[in-house]
């Protein structure tokens, strides 16, 4: 079943983490329909990134990102299939 989630970021000292962090995103280029950045500051940067996929391949995701440090996560998953 797949569902549809969006998993917001927020990077501190994005200059730092951001090759981490994209290749990360890229792993998981197949189910990412779409990718909103913010530069907030130079200490800063929120993302926002809407996908598709099963639940677990959302969780996974959503846990790679979790254990890159300077890395905040928060994630909201459908109730419903796609």
């Amino acid at each position: 079943m797949s569902k549809i989630g969006v998993v917001s970021t927020i990077l501190e000292h994005p200059k730092d983490i951001q090759d981490k962090y994209n290749d990360v995103v890229a792993s998981f280029r197949g189910s990412i329909k779409g990718r909103m950045g913010i530069p907030f500051t130079d200490e800063l940067s929120i993302i926002s990134i809407a996908l598709v996929g099963e639940y677990d391949d959302i969780c996974n995701f959503t846990k790679e990102l979790e254990e890159l440090e300077g890395v905040t996560v928060n994630t909201s998953i459908s109730k419903i299939e796609a």
